[in-house]
């Protein structure tokens, strides 16, 4: 595998979801129980894969709502070019592959009695528990913001309401306006999202309000395919985007919804829209039942996605600590198919195999316009997931206007596969 190219890795991960459930192993007979709590990429991939591979084992999918809106793709939404309904999708076709589904709110884990409480009181009882929860908003991390200031300067780093509240005020933003993106410090889900966000409301705002304008405000000094963002601005959208780097900041020590301000160390900033991307840790329903020990995330076991503290349990996807693999949706899904397998070995007594996981992640400057980074990553000896030295890579610096809009149409491509895949 350490031969990978890009070409050939960027190949590989449009399938790896499907080729993991085709691979199906000899099973014991016998019935188990799984419950999986989230359902989005990582969560959908284990219950999927395990419908696939193992029927015997009973799969309980637990998720807040009825239907379930990417990430990937929701800055199309945010600059007008998709309607939310082509990246909110069903479960339908998972119930009808034998999902149990149940919507509502795990609010408790038990691992003792090994059952997960909702918030209706009802317990789910479970053999082996998945959590696939996605990420919480540090409302306190930044004097001045708060749960209710979200409504002001939405963060639309959960998609849905946020996502429309978000692309509502960017098309009412007066002419000339202001548009002010605050970037949290490492780790957050999707590390390239904010600069795909501040690039396609660059591509809307060209079209109707050339004479805006777009900061950054970044609590880093760098971020993923920095040099391709930046060049594709200048080439896209020049003297319209400002990145301003925690060096040139000094950080965040206040944000006022009345003022619509951000108060750095050097400069207080002024927006007429402000997107406030907090920074975020495991949610709540995880580190209470001690799956992040003593820090905010979720430490596992990086070949089983086993918790480091809770047996029986385990974490992936946003959550995780997962070594060198991104918080990204196509890693949730490629964890989610690995764990899937794990699990039915556990249950049926083999000793689970250790697999080689990819992740590609495609980002958009506008619709024909595209970019990517992709990865393998391989448990070591000391059972940390590695990437895979010489595997992987990103697009070429270099590349023709042709090739953007290549990297742009395989972007939607992936999008199609991976969805159709998981919510058929």
């Amino acid at each position: 595998m350490t031969g990978f190219t890009r070409r050939e890795t960027l190949a590989l991960s449009t399938t790896v979801v499907s080729g993991m459930l085709l691979a199906a192993p000899a099973l014991a007979q016998g019935r188990a129980k799984v419950v999986i709590v989230g359902g989005g990429f990582g969560g959908a991939a284990v219950a999927r894969t395990l419908t696939q591979i193992d029927p015997d084992i009973e799969v309980t999918l637990v998720t807040e709502a009825a239907a379930f809106t990417t990430c990937p793709f929701s800055n199309l939404v945010i600059a007008g070019e998709l309607p939310i309904q082509s990246i909110t999708f069903q479960y339908d076709a998972l119930v009808a592959a034998g999902v149990r589904l149940v919507v509502g709110r795990a609010t408790a884990i038990d691992p003792a009695a090994r059952t997960v409480r909702m918030d209706d009181g009802t317990a789910l009882s479970y053999d082996r528990l998945v959590l696939s929860p996605g990420i919480q908003m540090k409302y306190d991390a930044v004097p001045g913001y708060s749960k209710a200031m979200e409504e002001v300067m939405p963060h639309a780093w959960k998609a849905g309401p946020q996502t429309l509240l978000l692309r509502d005020q960017l098309a009412a933003l007066p002419q000339g306006g202001t548009v002010l993106i605050s970037v949290p410090n490492n780790p957050y889900r999707c590390p390239p999202g904010p600069y795909e966000r501040a690039s396609l409301m660059a591509h809307a705002l060209s079209k109707t309000n050339p004479t805006a304008k777009i900061i950054i405000l970044d609590a880093k000094d760098s971020f993923s395919k920095q040099s391709l963002f930046m060049q594709g601005w200048e080439a896209l959208y020049p003297g319209m985007i400002t990145y301003v780097p925690f060096s040139e900041n000094g950080g965040i020590l206040n944000v006022d919804g009345g003022q619509m301000s951000i108060t750095t160390a050097f400069e207080t900033f002024n927006g007429d829209v402000i997107n406030f991307i907090p920074p975020q840790s495991a949610p709540h329903l995880a580190l209470d039942a001690g799956l992040g020990g003593d820090g905010e995330w979720c430490a596992v076991d990086q070949a089983t996605f086993e918790s480091s503290f809770v047996p029986g349990v385990h974490v992936l996807g946003d959550a995780a600590i997962v070594g060198d693999m991104p918080k990204s949706g196509f890693s949730a899904a490629v964890q989610g198919g690995v764990c899937a397998h794990v699990l039915s070995a556990m249950l049926n007594g083999r000793a689970p195999e250790r697999g080689t996981l990819l992740n590609t992640c495609y980002s958009l400057l506008s619709p024909g316009y595209g970019i990517s980074i992709a990865g393998v990553y391989r448990v070591t000896e000391d059972g940390h997931l590695k990437s895979v030295e010489g595997a992987g890579g990103t697009s070429p610096i270099d590349a023709t206007t042709e090739f953007r809009a290549k990297e742009a149409d395989h972007a939607r491509s992936w999008y199609s596969n991976l969805t159709t895949v998981l919510f058929g």
